[in-house]
């Protein structure tokens, strides 16, 4: 029990900094991002009790960000729905689409209404940068400790 909750929180944690801080944040908000922070939310296909603290960091890092309620709700409910998707793919290299997949359709919807573009727009420009975090960072990073959590039995 006290390694799941510290795994969920320290997961939060590295989603708020990979979020906010310096450089990231100048690329974590508006409609063409890429949210470094996404590339954990490929890691609830090993540790599925990470879902939760992932939501609860993107809670955090939307607060600050400043894109207001709808940011602040909505973004951490897609995050929560694709982290518990993610929980029971069956593959790891399926691991990257739920999270590719439900922020680009979900979080759209409503950056498409702030920045006032077209939601196809938003779309692709989430879809591109959810790709780069979650494929091009978060899948190798999720082969590494899935080889090393495989081979020492932990």
């Amino acid at each position: 029990m006290t390694n799941t909750l510290t795994r969920a929180a320290l997961f939060g944690a590295l989603y708020v900094a990979l979020t906010v801080l310096p450089p990231f944040h100048a690329i974590s908000y508006g409609p063409v991002q890429v949210r470094v922070s996404e590339a954990l939310t490929v890691f609830p296909f090993l540790f599925p009790e990470v879902a939760w603290g992932l939501s609860v960091g993107c809670f955090i890092a939307n607060l600050v960000g400043g894109l207001g309620l709808w940011d602040v709700v909505m973004g951490p409910l897609f995050t929560l729905a694709a982290g518990l998707i993610t929980a029971r793919v069956s593959r790891s290299w399926m691991a990257p689409i739920p999270p590719v997949l439900i922020n680009a359709f979900g979080v759209s919807i409503y950056l498409s209404f702030l920045f006032e573009v077209p939601y196809w727009y938003a779309v692709v420009f989430v879809m591109a940068g959810q790709a780069v975090a979650c494929f091009g960072i978060g899948y190798p990073l999720l082969r590494i400790v899935h080889n090393k959590y495989t081979q020492t039995g932990t």
